[in-house]
């Protein structure tokens, strides 16, 4: 079987050639997103697989039904660019990724402690030499009361990490996970905000939960809450949350994703000209640690949303289930 897989970046050109051959599947490499354009570039393929560069609208779902190509895997876990809705209705199979969640989990506890010891104004003045105190004083993780929303895989995963700090932690989801039980407390989402000293975010993207941090849901919280997003930029409104941070109400802030990052994520800008305002005014908070979308980067996980991409398609074809496939 043909695969074409769009959007190869460097690292997971090594990983395709490695899975060619132990898969026994051809690829067809393009560094490129699939586009009405360089869609021709899969004539003859079974499946298609890309990452989040590209934007699978329905226009270019049919043109890919039309094709004759049924069976799209996306390198991501996220699969907000693709209109899922519209690839079940034209009988295009749709498949995202899966990495076990450790990589994420600790990257979120990574990002509190860093906001509650002041390690960013730390290391910028050490650069310097300043080896001051004045404003360095933190706050303990034992002390506090931890907010995750979500209890997914990765939330599930962040909850287990915490309790080995001793904070109280609450939790939030459609779908309580018994498993957690003794080691977070479920409760409605306006007394997680209200009780909540760090709050975190671990669902998916969708339309109904769209800016669902906004000036009314940030008002609700504690003063000088910390807040944490290692899940989609869209569910925090940032002009809410930087006037949140201008006050005060918002005491910190660990952004991995930002809800306008296209032409910067994963790019090195260089002397080019960056006019997303938003994002160059949110780094100059000395409170804020905000890093390029990279939380999931690991070698184990990398690897993983690879063999996804490929293995889902392959299943998918040959008519076998798979977990990975987007229902």
């Amino acid at each position: 079987m043909k695969i074409c897989v769009y959007d190869i970046l460097d690292y997971e050109e090594p990983i395709l050639k490695r899975l060619q051959q132990q898969l026994d599947v051809e690829l067809v490499p393009v560094h490129g997103p699939l586009t009405a354009d360089t869609l021709a570039l899969a004539e003859g393929c079974g499946g298609i697989s890309v990452l989040g560069y590209s934007r699978v609208d329905r226009p270019l779902l049919e043109a890919m039904a039309q094709a004759g190509i049924r069976h799209l895997s996306t390198r991501t876990i996220g699969y907000d660019h693709i209109d899922a809705e519209a690839a079940k209705a034209l009988g295009v199979h749709v498949y995202h990724a899966h990495y076990d969640p450790n990589n994420v989990a600790d990257f979120t506890v990574m990002m509190m402690l860093i906001l509650l010891r002041k390690a960013k104004v730390s290391i910028c003045r050490a650069l310097v030499n300043d080896f001051s105190l004045d404003g360095l004083m933190g706050r303990e993780l034992r002390s506090l009361t931890v907010g995750v929303i979500g209890t997914g895989k990765i939330g599930a995963a962040v909850i287990r990490n915490l309790s080995g700090f001793g904070c109280r932690v609450l939790a939030c989801a459609h779908h309580p996970d018994s498993s957690l039980a003794g080691m977070a407390e479920y409760v409605e989402l306006d007394q997680l905000y209200t009780q909540s000293d760090i709050v975190t975010l671990h669902v998916p993207l969708t339309q109904a939960n769209y800016h669902m941090i906004d000036a009314e849901a940030l008002g609700k919280m504690k003063p000088g809450v910390i807040l944490i997003n290692t899940a989609r930029g869209q569910l925090i409104d940032t002009e809410s949350l930087i006037a949140a941070l201008e006050s005060g109400q918002v005491g910190g802030a660990g952004i991995d994703t930002l809800e306008e990052e296209s032409g910067v994520m994963h790019v090195h800008v260089g002397t080019r000209i960056i006019d997303n305002r938003s994002l160059l005014y949110l780094k100059q908070f000395p409170n804020v640690v905000y890093t390029q979308h990279y939380a999931f980067f690991t070698q184990e996980a990398t690897e993983s949303m690879v063999l996804c991409g490929l293995r889902s398609v392959l299943d998918g074809s040959r008519g076998i289930p798979t977990p990975c496939e987007v229902k």
